[in-house]
């Protein structure tokens, strides 16, 4: 019996369309030199966590339930009086995803859940790093379809970092938007 590997849509675009446009416009010689998206980081810091340790569990729920991975708390680096924050308090939560799971993530970012921001006229691509790095911040978690907005109690954001192996901020650019992400179309905000 023959089992039929699975996958993702948007893994299956990167390697028929994604690589051949991107060596086309910059050149590529090999397929290994083409970028490619790493891994996408989610990141949430809770606001209240030092006083409220339900918080913390509330946040790695939700993020367990947006990106399908268990997320894991963020520890506090060091002792801050002024806050009653102490060292190695939860104060946030995380997830890293790669492989199959991050390209599912992102085709239910990119087709879902960014259409449902109100007023969405595109992300910005000002958020580069200059190493290829690309980090969006969302400010509403109840975007994402998986969030049942009568559970929610308070309405938090949080940042989304695509990592890429690209070398300049012009390439990441490249491949993100190959990959459909929604950019503002720069050329017409200008006439």
């Amino acid at each position: 019996m023959s089992t039929v590997k699975y996958t993702p849509r948007l893994a299956d675009k990167y390697t028929k369309e994604v690589i051949p446009a991107l060596s086309k416009k910059f050149g590529y010689k090999s397929v290994m030199q083409t970028p490619k998206l790493e891994k996408i980081c989610i990141n949430r810091g809770v606001n209240g966590a030092v006083n409220d340790k339900k918080l913390v569990d509330i946040a790695i729920d939700e993020l367990t339930t947006i990106t399908g991975q268990k997320a894991v708390p963020t520890l506090s680096k060091k002792d801050i009086s002024n806050f009653k924050l102490r060292k190695g308090m939860p104060i946030g939560a995380r997830v890293t995803l790669r492989g199959e799971k991050m390209f599912e993530f992102l085709d239910r970012l990119v087709s879902v859940a960014l259409p449902r921001v109100r007023d969405f006229k595109g992300i910005s691509d000002k958020a580069f790093d200059g190493r290829g790095n690309y980090t969006l911040g969302v400010t509403e978690q109840i975007i994402f379809p998986e969030i049942d907005i009568d559970k929610v109690n308070k309405i938090t954001g949080l940042d989304i970092t695509f990592v890429t192996s690209a070398q300049s901020n012009e390439e990441a650019y490249e491949l993100l938007k190959e990959l459909g992400m929604p950019f503002k179309n720069i050329k017409k905000d200008n006439n």
